[in-house]
């Protein structure tokens, strides 16, 4: 099996790296991951500007290629270009954080996984929150247990969020959830500069903040179960279109 493994924490993410130790028993791993940090770039691109692409050794050995640009551009390219066949399977993460409810959206980690889905290959993203210090390596050979599962159980290519409890958590399980999203509230803070003139930092986005609804991953997470969330990019609302075909409206 090929295996392209991206993030967005960058490629010398510990993360990454721990992921990477336990995807190797699947098979063969190219790691194509951003340069620094890229957190939170949601589906970004870069294409008014060229990529440009590191080789990345360890211990003398071809390790990965550490891209100037968005973990969708990191899979992009190690699809089209880097990795030495089509993958058979993406994986994104570890990520230094959760990814659940509507901050998927917003999630660089995720969208590595969803440029991946584009191209028809199965695609797994994996977030770990980070309330405690992490461990990541405990991290990485529970997901491997959960890829292996997903892959036997639905060989079809599909599109996967997994979300990890604090590591000191005592886990009750995984459960397959829908994604949360609704929040309670929103968290933007407001600060002032030495010289009194306002500005603003995007808070942090605790469980806490989110709607508790049945079913969904944050509720899952809340209780220290894992969450898996089956995803799909058609953002078309069908029920809606469904409604609305038989109408002709005109524009003239």
């Amino acid at each position: 099996m090929q295996i392209l493994l991206a993030n967005d924490d960058g490629i010398h993410a510990p993360g990454l790296r721990a992921l990477y130790n336990e995807l190797k028993q699947l098979g063969s791993v190219e790691v194509v991951a951003p340069a620094i940090e890229q957190s939170g770039v949601g589906h970004t691109v870069t294409y008014r500007s060229p990529l440009q692409v590191e080789e990345v050794f360890d211990h003398g050995e071809h390790f990965g290629w550490a891209v100037h640009g968005s973990p969708a551009d990191c899979v992009k390219l190690g699809i089209l270009e880097l990795s030495k066949k089509k993958p058979d399977l993406i994986v994104s993460g570890i990520n230094s954080g959760s990814n659940y409810g509507i901050n998927v959206l917003y999630s660089g980690t995720v969208a590595a996984a969803i440029e991946g889905a584009f191209f028809g290959i199965a695609s797994i993203a994996v977030s770990l929150n980070l309330t405690v210090p992490p461990d990541y390596e405990t991290c990485a050979m529970r997901s491997l247990k959960l890829i292996r599962q997903l892959l036997q159980d639905h060989p079809d290519p599909a599109l996967w969020s997994i979300n990890f409890p604090p590591s000191d958590t005592e886990l009750r399980g995984a459960k397959f959830t829908s994604m949360g999203i609704k929040r309670h509230k929103e968290v933007v803070e407001r600060r002032l500069d030495p010289r009194g003139k306002p500005y603003y930092w995007s808070g942090t986005d605790p469980l806490e903040n989110h709607v508790m609804d049945a079913g969904t991953d944050i509720e899952a997470l809340s209780h220290d179960y894992v969450s898996i969330t089956p995803l799909m990019f058609d953002l078309t609302d069908n029920a809606r279109l469904a409604k609305l075909q038989d109408k002709s409206w005109s524009c003239e």
